[in-house]
């Protein structure tokens, strides 16, 4: 039987670029033995769509600029029966033709910016690919805080106290900003609030510290959110799979970081660090909670993921009093460092299994919207429409 085309799309331009990597290549190496040709596109951080056999290989990304000189530009086409192929642009040897790849469907491996917040995801919309993960709703509800946690709380979800506004906002009103954020009391969390991986997170002590803070994350995002924080606090994780009507729980973790409130570097750089991306931060699995507490954090998990439209795979992020224990959701990543498989393999599932889902859902999606009328038959361009067109030009108020 013939492999199937699967494009492992990664990179991207965003912060989180290089996680994104580990995570494409840990998932192919994954689906070694499995009914897939893995064909990988790399997004470079410059925006070029990238591809070629040497991208397959992680070693090869230590040296980057001599990597993108290697790879062969590369584009999604539809040939003359209407498939969509991925198509080299370009060979760098004499009399190499470029090559075609029939898609039967992406493994979306981004993380953060156009990778993870629906943009890609438009255009396999728009090129009718079968995709993983969330949509284009769920994609960038996701990559938004602020909006994700609106949507949250009109659901019934808990979420903390914040105030939010762009940098505009902060030029004209920053001290009407200040008094608000500071009636949650310090300390205070400073998010960007479109972006992952803890980036541009900061927490802030005093009044001098929440200015310093909001002027370093108005570097990675021009909408900040300010939140109140939980104390004592104790982070939670949950995974979901499925579809927003049908989707599991995976088991739970608790994230052990340096500091009060996890950073990219204990996210992506602790545990021995390298080449394991998430699944080398510190962590518990499960978490040492109870049974009640990890019952209660699972259902808000897949009632979060169906609010916001997520599918596929997803990691939900929760804040929980230490003392008090109520759960605050903290935001959703429709695109988990990983895949979250640590969680998943602690739930009975491999990680090649959880990838064979996955893009299983995908393709499930993509048949039921072709399943649905799409176009409606009706010629406006028949030369009595165009006539009736014309003649509204003469038409006067």
């Amino acid at each position: 039987m013939s492999q199937k085309n699967l494009v492992v799309a990664f990179g991207g331009v965003s912060p989180e670029h290089e996680v994104s990597v580990l995570t494409a290549i840990q998932a192919i190496s994954a689906l070694e033995e499995s009914s897939y040709n893995c064909i990988p596109l790399y997004i470079t951080k410059s925006g070029r769509w990238l591809t070629g056999e040497k991208l397959l290989d992680l070693s090869n990304y230590k040296e980057i600029t001599q990597l993108e000189n290697d790879a062969v530009s590369c584009a999604f086409v539809k040939d003359e029966t209407g498939r969509t192929l991925l198509k080299e642009q370009e060979r760098q040897v004499f009399f190499s033709k470029p090559k075609s790849f029939p898609v039967y469907a992406v493994l979306c491996a981004f993380h953060g910016s156009e990778g993870e917040n629906g943009s890609f995801q438009g255009v396999c919309e728009m090129m009718n690919i079968p995709y993983s993960g969330s949509g284009v709703l769920g994609s960038s509800l996701g990559m938004d805080k602020v909006k994700a946690k609106l949507v949250a709380a009109a659901h019934g979800i808990p979420v903390t106290k914040a105030v939010n506004f762009y940098e505009s906002d902060w030029e004209q009103e920053q001290e009407d900003i200040i008094t608000v954020a500071e009636d949650f009391d310090y300390p205070l969390i400073v998010k960007p609030a479109s972006l992952g991986s803890s980036i541009g997170v900061a927490i802030a002590n005093s009044r001098d510290e929440l200015i310093d803070a909001i002027e370093t994350a108005f570097r990675y995002d021009t909408h900040l959110l300010v939140e109140e924080a939980v104390n004592p606090l104790m982070e939670i994780n949950c995974s979901v799979i499925g579809t927003p009507e049908d989707c599991r729980p995976s088991v739970c973790e608790k994230p052990l970081g340096k500091t009060e409130t996890l950073s990219f570097e204990d996210k992506y750089q602790s545990g021995g660090g390298g080449d394991k991306g998430m699944a080398s931060a510190d962590r518990i699995i499960p978490a040492d909670i109870s049974d009640e507490l990890t019952k209660e954090i699972q259902a808000l998990a897949t009632k979060t993921f169906s609010a916001l439209d997520a599918s596929g795979l997803a990691r939900l992020d929760f804040l929980v009093n230490a003392n008090t224990k109520e759960v605050y959701f903290n935001e959703i990543n429709t695109i988990p460092g990983s895949f979250s498989f640590y969680l998943w393999e602690k739930s009975d599932l491999r990680f090649d299994k959880l990838l064979a889902e996955l893009i299983e859902i995908g393709l499930k999606k993509h048949r039921e919207k072709n399943g649905r009328v799409r176009s409606y038959e009706t010629n406006l361009l028949s030369e009595k429409a165009i006539k009736g067109i014309k003649g509204l030009k003469g038409s006067k108020n």
